[in-house]
């Protein structure tokens, strides 16, 4: 066949297209020209922690020297649901930690939380019968790869967050509850609603008070409330705040994942929902991929009975991202000192969201002047979406929206820095007077 003549689906088209995160993977594996160093500040690959990798390592092996244990593990397809006997110790892990009332029928496995994202939004959203429903974000900028998850063009609404300018540079983002409570009232289409805690890009975790408040909120409105857990409670525990713990109720439908704890090609995500949402991402699992991969789970199932893998996040990624969040502000202060800039307070994550107010461009122009000497960012446009004005072609209703960056902090501390010295110098060139 003709490659000129080849045409697809509006659904092709749409998961095809240009999209910010397909830039977003593309930078991470596509090398820079010949010459040009590298200073990845993009993408969301955690950092290797030595701890993490050899609790691992002692998993393989002793997966290895039992029998055929490790030949058990990968030559056979798990259930659609998950290798079970890795869905019971998710389930008694949280039953007994925290009083959840959870079981083996509350937890599935899927290829990766952002697997599970895409399930879950198109499980709530589209057509039902004669209306079409949406997801709600009630906290804007929100994850670049939700963006394009929707099946149906208009999935996503979404509310501009509030923006409260603190001292030392710093800004954070909260939810605008009065304009959310005025949109659920008037919009009896909302399906679902959903945040990222901690937040990605911004680095901003939702306090229980507010979790609480969501959780109230889409209760009274008989929808769910999805939180996206890759990066917070109880694993792998990048939360710096102390008004944040773990949270969930029948309502609430909990992705968590197991890349940012070591394991990001493994494709391990965790939900913890309503056994009905439960068999309905079974079901889904089956028919798109037969199964979700057993490795991770194998590997991670010992770790989470005997209680490992809490101590290494709370031990060893917890602290280990605390500095590193602490040497990139730093940075940021010694090298953009004397010029306007911004960054998000870094609550959690491992990104740094920074506002550049006086770049005399979009920072998806700049993202290419960056690129060009070795710097990779992921450029802010990108984390605005869901509004009506995005529709005509207008931005996105924030000052902040095509102002910000996102950095990831995790790499080297050299690379880092080497890195944010050099945003900073062209930032310094590219001031609007």
């Amino acid at each position: 066949m003709d490659s000129s003549q080849l045409e697809l689906s509006d659904f092709g088209k749409k998961l095809t297209s240009r999209s910010g995160i397909l830039r977003l993977m593309d930078d991470l594996g596509r090398p820079l020209p010949s010459g040009v160093e590298s200073y990845p500040l993009g993408g969301g690959n955690p950092a290797r922690i030595e701890e993490v990798e050899q609790s691992y390592r002692t998993q393989m092996e002793a997966l290895l020297a039992d029998g055929d244990a490790f030949e058990d593990v990968v030559s056979h397809y798990d259930a659609p649901q998950g290798r079970m006997s890795f869905v019971e110790a998710v389930a008694d892990f949280l039953a007994s930690r925290y009083g959840w009332h959870v079981t083996a029928e509350n937890v599935a496995v899927t290829n990766g939380s952002q697997s599970a994202m895409f399930y879950l939004f198109n499980l709530f959203s589209g057509r039902f019968g004669s209306v079409r429903k949406t997801v709600l974000f009630p906290l804007m900028p929100e994850y670049v790869g939700y963006a394009d998850q929707g099946i149906e063009p208009g999935t996503f609404v979404s509310i501009p967050s509030r923006c409260t300018y603190l001292d030392e540079h710093t800004f954070k983002y909260m939810i605008d509850f009065d304009a959310l409570e005025a949109y659920l009232s008037t919009h009896s289409e909302v399906g679902a609603m959903c945040v990222s805690r901690p937040t990605n890009p911004s680095g901003n975790v939702i306090t229980d008070k507010e979790l609480s408040r969501l959780s109230f909120l889409a209760d009274g409105y008989g929808i769910p409330l999805i939180i996206d857990n890759a990066y917070g409670l109880p694993f792998p525990d990048i939360v710096f705040t102390d008004d944040a713990t773990p949270f969930w109720n029948e309502n609430v439908v909990l992705s968590m994942s197991l890349s940012k704890i070591g394991l990001p090609a493994l494709r391990t995500g965790i939900v913890v929902a309503d056994a009905r949402i439960v068999s309905a991402l079974a079901n889904l699992n089956a028919i798109v991929s037969l199964a979700s991969g057993s490795l991770g789970q194998a590997l991670a199932e010992r770790l989470i009975r005997s209680g490992e893998l809490l101590h290494l996040a709370q031990d060893a990624v917890h602290p280990f991202y605390l500095r590193k969040a602490g040497l990139v502000q730093s940075y940021i202060r010694e090298f953009f000192d004397g010029t306007e800039y911004r960054y998000h307070r870094i609550e959690g994550s491992i990104f740094c969201w920074l506002y550049l107010p006086r770049l005399d461009m979009p920072t998806s122009r700049f993202y290419e002047v960056l690129k060009a000497d070795g710097v990779v960012t992921v450029p802010g446009e990108y984390s605005f979406f869901g509004h009506p004005d995005q529709l005509s072609g207008l931005p996105y209703p924030h000052e902040h929206y095509d102002k910000c960056l996102r950095l990831n902090y995790s790499g080297p501390d050299e690379k880092v820095r080497e890195g944010i010295r050099i945003l900073a110098a062209r930032y310094r060139e590219h001031i609007r007077r």
